[in-house]
């Protein structure tokens, strides 16, 4: 168990807003396509109660232990968060030929349903965590593939590559969602390596995907999966029906200026500034879509929504803006 009173600030990141919080890991949940069970990790806050909830899917190869920017942040912030480790991590070691691994994408998605029908045993891992849980209010968010994985519960369908049908695998216990750099669009937009090597993202079908959402997007995000550059990654917003909000970081790529670890070796566009902004506006959007209170969610459009900030634009539709 770790206890963290002050997140340290690291070179590329800022620390969370100073709040006493506890994580422990790994907790270990049953799971019958996880070899001795599924690892998640808790960070919740160490005072308060009625906490809501957020599931963090983490982006292929990552794990319970990246995300710490994001995660540490949101329970420094009031929220309990919740990272499974997919199948998919590297610390897993999945052989090449594992007949799991084509269906990874869909074993994602019952990580996350898992973890939902397992909160009891979370909440009680957690030293003084127990009946501090509001299981009303439940949120998912997701990097890059873990967006994907975010986004099914909220409606996304995505068409099986063994059967072709694109089921619906959303759960009504997820209220509202954040997508983080997630792929687009499927058919012309990919690159054919992408077409045959990830099936899972040749049909996506955003028009279902109507939960609440905020989808952050860089604009410099330029992914080899897809012929059509950064603005791929707004699809989720820009198809996906209701109440959306999108968040462009200016300058920023597919790690958003760092927001997958600590002095990530990974991030190519280190910037503490996109961080503290995704996690200013990240968190102002789950307490607004999680009925917690709008006035950090009101502060964050009229900083963001003119188009004159220097790091990045707001836009709504639905709802919150515009019609759909």
């Amino acid at each position: 168990m770790d206890t963290l009173d002050l997140p340290e600030s690291r070179d590329n990141v800022p620390a969370p807003t100073p709040a006493p919080i506890v994580s422990v890991k790994p907790v270990m949940l049953p799971a019958p396509h996880h070899d001795g069970g599924l690892r998640v990790r808790v960070t919740a806050p160490v005072d308060g109660r009625g906490l809501p909830v957020v599931l963090l899917a983490h982006g292929f190869g990552s794990s319970l232990e990246g995300y710490g920017p994001l995660a540490d942040h949101w329970a420094a912030q009031g929220f309990v968060v919740v990272q499974p480790t997919h199948l998919d991590s590297r610390t897993l070691g999945l052989a090449a030929d594992d007949p799991r691994g084509p269906r990874t994408w869909r074993y994602r998605v019952e990580d996350m349903r898992i973890v939902l029908d397992h909160l009891d045993v979370l909440e009680a891992a957690v030293p003084g965590l127990r009946g501090r849980l509001d299981r009303g209010r439940i949120a998912v968010a997701g990097h890059s593939f873990g967006g994907q994985t975010a986004g099914m519960l909220l409606g996304l369908r995505v068409g099986d590559p063994g059967t072709g049908v694109a089921e619906d695998l959303s759960d009504p216990r997820v209220r509202a969602g954040v997508l983080l750099a997630t792929a687009g669009s499927g058919g012309d937009s990919l690159t054919p390596y992408a077409a045959e090597h990830l099936p899972w993202l040749r049909h996506p079908d955003f028009t279902r995907m109507s939960a609440p959402a905020l989808v952050v997007a860089g604009d410099k995000d330029e992914l080899p999966m897809t012929v059509r550059g950064a603005d791929w990654t707004t699809d989720p917003y820009t198809l996906g029906p209701g109440d959306k909000s999108l968040l462009t970081l200016f300058g920023a790529e597919h790690f958003l200026g760092g927001i997958s670890g600590y002095e990530a070796a990974e991030t190519t566009d280190e910037n503490p500034a996109h961080v503290a902004l995704v996690q200013r506006t990240t968190t102002a959007y789950l307490r607004h879509a999680l009925g917690l209170g709008d006035a950090d969610w009101a502060a964050a459009r009229a900083e963001l929504a003119s188009g004159a900030h220097p790091l990045g634009r707001l836009e709504l539709k639905g709802a919150s803006g515009t019609p759909s």
